[in-house]
């Protein structure tokens, strides 16, 4: 990961200083040469993190990065984002959420979202915690938001991704219930795909049993961002 993003930052600068360098964005006012270097910055970011990242088993931070809009409009999104997932940290301190490019990449382990032994049962403390983030989502309309169920590594690959297939649906289900359009949600199972810990240990284990989400812009949010950036 360190490495993607050293390449990233330096292709980004290596292509701003090239557009800083023309003659037409030299006569720019700030704000301008900022959108031309961030919307050309968004390109390379959206080209090199959609290509190592969004398609590797379509994870939640390959989803939240690859697609970026850049510039001031990017900016625009960035801040929404920004507002929305310090919303999601106040309501659920248990998940753990990041600000990813121009979108939030979630993730609810076992003590927050959990379903009863195997089966794709939400549990009442998963029904309570998501009644949480369904608040933060009714609130926040002009996104999309795709789920991604994961398992660790016991028992049958075949099994597993089932049963994460499964599970991702039952919180589509019951997020929808709340009053959120499933047209704005997309679930997945993952299996044991992508594992954040090792799987190796009992405590390993209890981390990639877990439930991702990916938070990005519907087009909506994307059209008022180019709206407003188009003011500046």
């Amino acid at each position: 990961m360190k490495k993607l993003n050293v390449y990233v930052l330096t292709t980004a600068m290596l292509a701003g200083t090239f557009l800083t360098g023309c003659s037409s964005v030299k006569n720019a006012n700030n704000t301008q040469k900022g959108a031309v270097v961030g919307a050309t910055a968004g390109a390379v970011l959206g080209g090199v993190l959609g290509n190592n990242l969004g398609n590797k088993n379509n994870s939640a931070l390959g989803a939240v990065l690859g697609g970026v809009i850049g510039g001031t409009a990017g900016a625009v999104i960035g801040k929404n984002m920004d507002k929305q997932a310090q919303q999601i940290e106040t309501a659920l301190p248990g998940a753990t959420v990041e600000r990813v490019g121009e979108g939030i990449k979630v993730i609810l382990n076992e003590n927050t979202v959990n379903f009863n032994f195997d089966s794709a049962e939400l549990t009442s403390t998963a029904k309570a915690n998501l009644d949480k983030i369904a608040k933060v989502f009714i609130d926040n309309p002009k996104t999309l938001i795709t789920l991604y169920g994961y398992t660790d590594s016991v028992g049958k690959d075949e099994y597993n991704m089932k049963l994460s297939r499964s599970r991702a649906y039952a919180v589509r289900s019951y997020l929808g219930s709340k009053g959120i359009g499933v047209k704005r949600i997309t679930a997945q199972g993952m299996g044991e795909a992508d594992p954040i810990a090792s799987n190796d240990t009992k405590e390993g284990q209890a981390k990639n049993r877990r439930v991702e989400f990916g938070i990005v812009a519907n087009q909506d949010m994307i059209q008022d961002a180019r709206k407003e950036a188009a003011h500046y």
